[in-house]
């Protein structure tokens, strides 16, 4: 199992194109319904800084979710979008309260 928060900021002038890639991402992961992932996108108060959570079961639900044609597309050009670009890190669970990784 592999758990990993993405965060990054974007640049003001980009942060709705970038909310309907990420839209998109969604939409097509509840139509193909990948098992064995979880994975949730907020914003910060700010309005630029999202960040990602994900959590993959496995390889291969990872190489679903990133062959995905919104996900491809939403990944292309996120340098050109950002002022500070992606931060991958790998997480593990202090603690946890009804949260989505509670049943793994």
């Amino acid at each position: 199992m592999k758990k990993v928060l993405v965060r990054y900021r974007i640049k003001a002038n980009k942060v709705a194109e970038n909310e309907q890639f990420v839209k998109e991402v969604y939409k097509q992961l509840h139509e193909k319904q990948i098992e064995g992932l979880r994975y949730t996108t907020v914003k910060l108060e700010d309005g630029v800084t999202f960040v990602h959570i994900a959590h993959h079961e496995n390889e291969q639900v990872s190489k679903e979710l990133s062959s995905l044609p919104a996900f491809k597309k939403f990944t292309e050009n996120i340098n050109d979008r950002c002022d500070e670009l992606p931060l991958v890190s790998s997480v593990s669970i202090i603690g946890s309260y009804n949260f989505i990784w509670d049943r793994n």
